[in-house]
């Protein structure tokens, strides 16, 4: 699906500039770790990842340009479900993370061959509840006061797809983004 753009490994010498989207205060903003994550917490965290088979990470680039991460988590080979997440460069073009989940929601149901795929969202990430439920997720719950960041409580919402949700939901999804990004295809 190169007209959106493609998912692909991450390269040992990209590790740097992922860390600084990660830390970008915007992406900060929306995560459950809030801090601004040092080299060596990355480096470690990293290490850690690539040894477990329940997680694998993905760089998304359109025209051979880095312009975001996505990830899976929790694999679970036998209940075929996983939790996902993602997040763009913050000099990344209007409409990335829709062509970033589009990507990943294929890579879900057809690579790793997931029946269903949750991800959790701090309730005040509107846009990004929005995002998902225009792609076909529907929320499952909502955790309050669930999680707490500085002295307040915040909700969390619990969204989840399933792979027949996708198949139905896929086609319309593509024209919509080819549409938005001019071209045929």
């Amino acid at each position: 699906m190169q007209l959106l753009g493609k998912l692909r490994g991450i390269k040992q010498q990209e590790l740097e500039l992922m860390l600084g989207w990660r830390n970008a205060p915007n992406v900060r903003a929306n995560m459950y770790t809030r801090h601004e994550i040092s080299m060596d917490e990355h480096l470690a965290w990293w290490a850690r990842t690539q040894q477990r088979d329940d997680q694998r990470y993905f760089m998304y680039e359109a025209d051979e340009i880095p312009l975001g991460i996505v990830g899976f988590n929790g694999i679970d080979r036998t209940g075929e479900n996983s939790s996902w997440a993602f997040y763009a460069s913050p000099e990344a073009p209007k409409g990335t993370g829709s062509k970033m989940e589009f990507l990943a929601l294929d890579c879900a149901f057809n690579e790793l061959g997931l029946h269903k795929l949750h991800c959790e969202v701090l309730a005040f990430n509107a846009p990004v509840i929005k995002l998902h439920q225009k792609f076909g997720f529907s929320v499952e719950g909502i955790l309050r006061e669930h999680h707490k960041i500085n002295e307040d409580f915040v909700d969390i919402y619990r969204l989840g797809l399933l792979a027949s949700e996708w198949t139905e939901k896929r086609a319309d999804m593509l024209d919509k983004l080819v549409k938005l990004s001019g071209r045929s295809a």
